[in-house]
Parts: structure tokens; sequence; C-alpha cells
């Protein structure tokens, strides 16, 4: 039987399938994690939540290891994911590894603070960066307009 994959790789057309299956669920996770997450900031406001038991520890960490980041700005892609933006991810990444679950989990994030998800303004990213940079969001009020958005009558009341 024909063998799938680089060479010396055993892979059947078998277990192929279970790939396609294990891929599937990996999206629906993501696909969840995504929306759970726009549902909490439609239900409360990002100044006001916690993402994880360790919020404060990895916004310092982050502030410390990343202190040119500007959490209002679109993240650029090619320079997180560039040789020396990979291995300063890493580096922050790993110390999460005992800490936090699915650390290293992948996710989608919005490269923009100001945009809904979409196609265009999606990007795959590792949990911890995830936390790392929707924790200085969060800090930074830029998320809570999703809140007033799914809540217009108590903007309207806070404005009166």
């Amino acid at each position: 039987m024909a063998s799938l994959g680089p060479p010396g790789a055993s892979l059947t057309p078998e277990q192929a399938d279970n790939f396609e299956d294990m891929e599937r669920q990996f999206a629906v996770k993501v696909v969840q994690h995504l929306e759970t997450y726009w549902s909490l900031l439609q239900l409360r406001r990002g100044s006001e939540l916690r993402l994880t038991r360790m919020d404060d520890d990895i916004y310092e960490h982050f502030k410390t290891e990343f202190p040119e980041f500007d959490p209002a700005e679109t993240i650029d892609e090619d320079k997180m994911k560039s040789k020396e933006g990979k291995e300063r991810w890493r580096n922050f990444i790993n110390q999460y590894e005992k800490k936090v679950d699915d650390f290293n989990f992948g996710t989608m994030m919005r490269s923009n603070p100001k945009f809904e998800y979409g196609e265009k303004e999606t990007i795959f990213v590792v949990r911890m960066q995830f936390y790392a940079i929707e924790i200085a969001r969060n800090r930074a009020g830029l998320n809570d307009w999703v809140y007033e958005k799914a809540h217009p009558e108590i903007k309207k009341k806070e404005n009166q």
C-alpha cells in the first residue's frame, strides 16, 4: 500500500481520513472559541472582562516583552510571523506551558480591534498571542464598542 506524506512516513489513506476529521474538529473548536469570545464582548465591556486567572501577569509580561506594541493598531502579521517575530513570541508563549490551558492551541483573532471578525480582518494565532493582545486591547477599552453596539439603549442612557 502506498504511503502518504514525507519519505519514510507510513501514513495510509485510512489514516488520512482521520486527519481530515481532526482538521474539521480543530476548525470547529477554533470557530467556537471565536464565537464565544465575541458573545462575551457583547455581554460585557471588554474593559470589564478577565480572560484568564493570570490576566495581570500576562499583561505586564506582554508590555515588558513587546513595549512597542500598540493595541489600537492593525497587527503586522508579516512582522509577527517573521523569523525574529516567531522567536520573540516563542520565548513569550513557552513561559505559559504549565500555567495556561491550551496555551499553544491555534485560534483566530481580529487584526484590528476596530473591526468585527471577517475574512480579511482575521488572522490565525496561538492562544497566548490572542490572550496577550486581547487583554491589552481590553485594558485600553478598545473592545468596549462591541458591547455598546449590542446594547445601544445603554449607550444612549449613559449619554443623558
